[in-house]
């Protein structure tokens, strides 16, 4: 039984439903050590044998057998397998691959054994020396000349160690000096004993061999035995797997900056929208991070004032307008509710007095958890028997040294009705405890101290208001206040009115979150741009890469592999795209920050992780799903097709 044996193969070209047979039954054996040359004219079907030998084209009537195993009914897998393992390839136009170096030609098929990278690395070396290209391994293809660059093809097709090697016009492209070279090299390889199979013209090249056999209309016309083949090898292939991911990803690399100046323009494009994405939200952050740092720096918007909802005509009467322990109870069943403080407010009738110095107050309440440390501007909150002024009234006791009123005492007077509803006046001496930030709202004292000061009378007030302190996020406030609103009084209206900020704060923060959504969704159509250059430029490396596609195959990369190609390139497209635009972004942040700092106090751009980790993640994504249809269609591409293109 031969090595290689070929039963009654047959081949037909069809046009227009026309058949053009090729191979009209070819019977054929080969063994290893064997030299054999395939002559005939041209169109005779030459290169179609070479084809169903190397395991490209299965579409034939007929059987191949290797070792007496049918490949006839072989998966793609399967052949992609016995390409990469047992047929070597060398190309009539020496078809190398122009972005790599020498030496990485050689590891591309070294690459899918499984060899260790060390090893891989030394066999590519001995290769190169063995076809004397040791000085010449860091060149690229362009750089060297006809004789060198078949002298790579030929390290590349020996870097499995296949028993098979196909030559397809070997020498077709040389002069004599390098056609003598190159043929002493494929007779080693004979003498190895490896079974050598060279598709030519030449005379010289098949009289050089062992074998001439000579096609003419699809058939054997002649087999000639011109001396005995050479003692056959021990089988030796190395073990192979197809083009891992980190390969193609290193080849895509080398591709990129193969094509450097288009790849750059390409990920400055992309990285446009994903900068506009993140200056967006950075942007949205900074502004609502602002509204609410000057609203909290004002109040608690964790606190709220609940007041008893009463007609105007019947605001003056306590009974009706005081807030009951059944009503506290009410509050403290609601979720959320942390805490419940007693308060007081009075409306006019309200005097401070220091020496020759009077200021009426308008309004006045007791401090509550609604007033923040932090609006104090000098001083403390009041204590019992205590104080605080706002700096308008402070002024206006004493102008020009407001601050100095710390800790000196003020008359207090408030005009009311006692329990028989007639006119009294209550007169406390209160000790200054601090000065407010705020112009209004903000002159208080304890609720302890404004029922001593009434109970100098003996009149006994109840609290008309309430202050509620709600646990957790501001966001926690709306559901609270929504279940108070949601109490009924008598006539079927709302029972209580609620005085705060939280809710209002929730959705501001709402309404700004949605805008910032839109104008992020406004300056991400960039990124559908980007995406549809990103597919443009794929397609035109696809079309570019025809070739590199046809050659990848016929090493035996699957078909998996050559999209992994294609998406290898889209990821650092997205990755190159995502870190410029993150370092654009976090430089104009710089920028605004320092001038908002001048004009504000406050940091405008407030760019975040989750801001930075979104956009890295969708250059990604949009990059890896433009590489969709493009990386498909690389991959259905025919490799005896992409071979040929030029």
């Amino acid at each position: 039984m031969s090595y290689l044996e070929l039963h009654n193969i047959k081949k037909s070209y069809y046009l227009a439903n026309q058949e053009f047979p090729v191979l009209t039954g070819i019977d054929l054996s080969f063994n290893q050590g064997e030299f054999v040359s395939i002559v005939g004219e041209s169109g005779g079907g030459k290169t179609t044998l070479m084809n169903i030998i190397g395991g490209l084209d299965s579409n034939y009537a007929g059987d191949v057998v290797l070792n007496g195993k049918s490949l006839r009914h072989d998966t793609a897998k399967q052949l992609d397998a016995y390409r990469r393992q047992t047929i070597g390839f060398i190309f009539q136009n020496f078809d190398l691959i122009s972005h790599l170096t020498v030496f990485n030609n050689v590891m591309v098929s070294l690459q899918m054994t499984k060899l260790s990278h060390k090893q891989q690395e030394a066999r590519a070396r001995q290769l190169l020396e063995q076809v004397g290209l040791k000085d010449h391994m860091k060149k690229y293809p362009n750089q060297l000349s006809g004789g060198q660059t078949q002298r790579v093809a030929i390290a590349r097709a020996l870097a499995s160690d296949p028993e098979i090697i196909i030559a397809d016009e070997p020498t077709g492209a040389l002069d004599s000096q390098n056609t003598q070279e190159i043929l002493a090299l494929l007779d080693q390889i004979a003498k190895d004993g490896k079974l050598v199979i060279t598709v030519t013209h030449s005379e010289t090249v098949a009289n050089h061999g062992t074998r001439i056999v000579r096609l003419a209309d699809g058939k054997i016309s002649e087999d000639t035995t011109l001396k005995p083949g050479y003692e056959k090898s021990q089988a030796n292939e190395l073990a192979t797997h197809t083009l891992r991911f980190g390969a193609t990803l290193k080849m895509a690399l080398e591709n990129m900056r193969y094509n450097l100046k288009r790849n750059l323009l390409i990920v400055f494009g992309a990285a446009i929208g994903i900068f506009s994405v993140i200056v967006m939200l950075g942007l949205g952050n900074g502004v609502q991070g602002y509204i609410n740092h000057e609203i909290y720096s004002q109040v608690n918007p964790n606190a709220v004032q609940v007041t008893k909802n009463v007609s105007a005509d019947a605001s003056t009467d306590p009974s009706k307008i005081n807030v009951t322990t059944k009503d506290k109870n009410r509050f403290k069943d609601i979720k959320n509710v942390k805490s419940i403080d007693d308060g007081y407010f009075v409306q006019g009738g309200t005097q401070l007095r220091r020496g020759h110095k009077t200021a009426s107050i308008s309004f006045m309440q007791t401090h509550n958890k609604t007033m923040l440390t932090k609006s104090i501007a000098k001083g403390h909150a009041p204590k019992n028997g205590e104080i605080m002024l706002t700096k308008e009234y402070a002024e206006k006791l004493n102008k020009k040294h407001p601050y100095s009123l710390i800790g000196k005492r003020v008359t207090f007077y408030q005009n009311t009705l006692n329990k028989k509803k007639r006119p009294v006046m209550l007169t406390k001496s209160l000790k200054v405890s601090g000065i407010a930030k705020a112009n209004t709202g903000s002159t208080s004292v304890t609720y302890s101290t404004m029922k001593s000061l009434y109970s100098s009378k003996g009149i006994k007030i109840q609290p008309n208001f309430v202050t509620i302190e709600i646990a957790g996020n501001v966001k926690n406030v709306k559901p609270v206040e929504n279940k108070i609103k949601a109490y009924k009084n008598d006539k079927k209206k709302a029972a209580y009115q609620i005085t705060g900020v939280g809710g209002f704060v929730d959705t501001l923060n709402t309404y700004i979150t949605l805008a910032v959504n839109v104008l992020a969704t406004i300056a991400g159509i960039s990124l559908l741009v980007s995406a549809i250059m990103i597919i443009v430029v794929l397609y035109i490396s696809v079309s570019e890469r025809t070739k590199e596609i046809g050659i990848l195959r016929a090493l035996g990369s699957s078909k998996g592999s050559i999209r992994n190609l294609f998406f290898s390139e889209a990821f650092f497209i997205g990755l190159f795209s995502s870190a410029l635009a993150i370092a654009l972004a976090e430089l104009l942040q710089v920028v605004a920050n320092n001038i908002a700092q001048r004009g504000i106090n406050y940091s405008i751009m407030q760019i975040t992780p989750g801001n930075v980790i979104f956009g890295f993640v969708v250059a990604i994504v949009i990059s890896l799903l433009a590489a969709l249809a493009p990386a498909a269609s690389a991959a259905r591409l025919d490799p005896i097709e992409s071979l040929s293109y030029e």
